[in-house]
């Protein structure tokens, strides 16, 4: 990245709330008022396709609370809690199984949380096996899994590997001690390079390391220190989030009190320093919060402009319709949403009635879709040709989107895109503030009265 010299006022600017856009529109406009046999014709007509499948399973338990936590989580320290929770899931498959294709193929397996590695390394063997015996998976199967160094063991990594995961996403978000005891998350570096031993032991393809920038008493020299320390690990990827501070939904965050987040503005050197240190040591800056290796499968989608983005993140997987498992979790298939009871107390008496455990859904319109793929191909692409748009999305773009395009005067003037006769690029600054950009496409945020989501910087 070139140098970027920011003013604050721009900062100021452009530090408002926004999506981050892993789905369009953000799961703040799902409803109650959409419900399952709503959806039950169109999950129906979805599996007489023979279309690619990804499986997303939500395992909610830890241990304890991270204060910058934003997940929908299950605090305890009783082990047999996720021996219920597997029972719970096997009804949920046998539920799910009525509808699903058993043709469709599996190319993307994902186990988020919580803290998936709160489960027994046998408990993540039947959870394998419930899935294999379940469902086709593909050869080229990729299968992550999101791991917490604290509580893995060597068996943790031999279990994850023998259900057919190859894949690990190791939850570091920073090593200073100062900044660890802050969000109530104490763990050695020493802890993650073991873990990261063990992992590549297993037989694992891939690491990624998540860090989150903008936590309590980071500093520019603290975390470019635990970029340095992390490399040292080699990952395939990195994810570096930007903490979502939503005290209105975690009222856990209300902990960090005022003076020690960092400002806006130390915010976003974290992030350009981020960029800086990772694209000079061989990273491709794949968009918003990703990087990895510039021979990795992601930097190579990205360049042929093949790469998607869903509730996983960035992924070479996108086309794959999404069902999902487990309290919270979230589904995305045949122009749908549905997303399962977010209290494990709901979840729990609905599969025991025997019913889909059905929380929210909604149902995209026409202009959804187009705007869904438009939002999507600018946050992959890093720009947007009018042409190939128009030829993908089979209207004239350029008109269709006229106000919208017309609406990008400032942010062209203001450095964050180039525009042309037949598209506009994103630039170095730009990439930094790509949900802003997004936003321009979204219908939806201006009939909102308040905007209930994390600032873009």
């Amino acid at each position: 990245m070139s140098t970027l010299k920011v003013d604050l006022a721009l900062v100021k600017k452009y530090n408002v709330p926004g999506p981050r856009y892993t789905s369009y529109p953000p799961a703040t406009h799902f409803t109650e008022q959409v419900t399952f046999d709503m959806l039950r014709d169109k999950i129906r007509a979805n599996n007489e396709t023979e279309r690619d499948l990804s499986l997303y399973f939500h395992l909610p338990f830890c241990y304890s609370l991270c204060w910058y936590c934003g997940c929908t989580t299950v605090i305890t320290t009783k082990q047999g809690e996720s021996a219920t929770y597997v029972e719970y899931l096997k009804k949920e498959l046998a539920l799910m199984r009525q509808f699903l294709n058993p043709r469709r193929k599996v190319v993307q397996i994902h186990f988020g949380g919580g803290s998936p590695t709160f489960m027994t390394p046998n408990e993540i063997r039947v959870i394998g096996e419930m899935i294999r015996s379940q469902f086709k998976i593909a050869p080229d199967v990729e299968a992550s899994v999101e791991i917490d160094p604290r509580r893995l063991t060597r068996d943790h990594a031999k279990a994850m590997r023998e259900a057919g995961f190859n894949r690990a996403s190791l939850g570091v978000q920073d090593y200073d001690p100062k900044v660890q005891k802050a969000v109530h998350r104490i763990q050695p570096r020493e802890m993650g390079e073991e873990v990261a031993g063990w992992l590549r032991e297993a037989g694992f393809v891939s690491l990624n390391i998540d860090l989150i920038y903008g936590l309590p008493l980071q500093t520019q020299a603290s975390f470019e220190k635990t970029l340095n320390e992390v490399l040292e690990m080699n990952p395939d990827r990195f994810a570096v989030f930007n903490y979502a501070h939503v005290p209105w939904i975690k009222p856990h965050q209300k902990i960090f009190k005022d003076g020690m987040l960092p400002t806006p503005e130390v915010k976003f050197e974290l992030l350009k320093t981020t960029i800086e240190k990772l694209t000079s040591v061989g990273y491709a800056y794949i968009g918003m919060d990703h990087f990895a290796k510039e021979t990795d499968e992601l930097a190579v989608a990205q360049r042929a402009k093949t790469l998607q983005r869903n509730f996983q993140g960035y992924s070479t997987r996108g086309n794959a319709d999404i069902y999902a498992f487990g309290m919270s979790s979230i589904s995305q298939a045949g122009g749908v949403y549905w997303q399962n009871q977010k209290e494990l107390p709901d979840y729990y008496r609905m599969l025991d009635a025997g019913a889909v455990p059905h929380h929210k859904g909604f149902i995209l319109s026409e202009d959804d879709k187009l705007r869904r793929w438009t939002i999507m191909r600018l946050m992959c692409d890093l720009g947007l040709d009018y042409a190939a748009m128009s030829r993908q999305l089979s209207l004239d773009f350029a008109a269709y989107f006229a106000r919208e395009l017309d609406s990008l005067a400032d942010l062209e003037a203001d450095g964050l895109l180039r525009r042309s006769d037949g598209g506009f690029a994103v630039t170095d600054l730009g990439r930094l503030l790509i949900r802003n950009i997004a936003m321009r496409f979204d219908a939806y945020l201006s009939q909102e009265k308040e905007r209930r989501y994390s600032r873009t910087i």
